[in-house]
């Protein structure tokens, strides 16, 4: 049977066996495996990447099943309309107006603040097509709410899903992007072709920032 770790005892989580079984058979029938876990913690902001498939959803559900974890997710208003609404907002879904980003950061810090434990899990890069820069929302609700940023990777060249260690976010995204971010590599990607390695370098006209691979970086050096 996968390997999949217990939560630690604060961390928040849902008392359904059910979901613990189906989650862990599915992984195991498709040959992955957890290596690591959850920080015990009651509040953080859960990083997933990479993103670069539907697929990662599908991956995504069954460990979000097997550990029985308790945790909100952000998804397209158009997504939840229809039948699989209440489905999808049952299992943590939150649907959200992509018009209004700025408001809906604000409103998560706000439910940090009035919540004892709340995972957000959040997919930064916001589209599976290639992107230079991940969006910043994750950041901003991390340091807004004062909580810990935890990655955790979609590793389909081992079949693995990998979590790490959080780390507290600071006012200087770039040099907080450049501790974070490696985690996570093109090669872990569904679609790797998908998945930049850039960081985050300087803040540029407009707060957009700028990107340099890592392979750049190396060489400069």
């Amino acid at each position: 049977m996968s390997r999949v770790p217990r939560l630690p005892p604060d961390t928040p989580k849902v008392r359904s066996p059910w979901r613990r079984a189906v989650g862990t058979a599915a992984l195991w029938l498709a040959g992955w495996h957890v290596e690591g876990n959850l920080p015990n913690l009651r509040k953080f902001v859960l990083v997933v990447a990479p993103h670069t498939s539907n697929w990662d959803f599908v991956v995504g559900f069954l460990v979000y099943l097997a550990l029985q974890i308790e945790a909100l997710w952000f998804a397209k208003d158009t997504a939840l309309h229809g039948p699989l609404g209440p489905l999808g907002r049952h299992f943590g879904a939150v649907a959200i107006d992509r018009s209004r980003a700025g408001h809906v950061v604000q409103a998560y810090i706000e439910e940090f603040n009035k919540r004892e434990s709340m995972i957000l899990t959040l997919a930064p890069e916001g589209t599976r097509s290639r992107v230079a820069d991940w969006k910043h929302g994750f950041h901003h609700v991390a340091r807004g709410a004062g909580v810990p940023m935890v990655p955790v990777a979609l590793d389909f060249s081992r079949k693995r899903i990998v979590f790490g260690p959080p780390q507290m976010p600071t006012d200087d995204y770039v040099a907080d992007m450049a501790l974070f971010k490696p985690f996570f590599r093109a090669e872990m990607a569904k679609r790797p072709e998908n998945y930049d390695e850039a960081l985050p370098t300087a803040v540029g006209g407009g707060g957009q920032l700028a990107g340099s691979s890592r392979n750049e970086s190396r060489s400069s050096t």
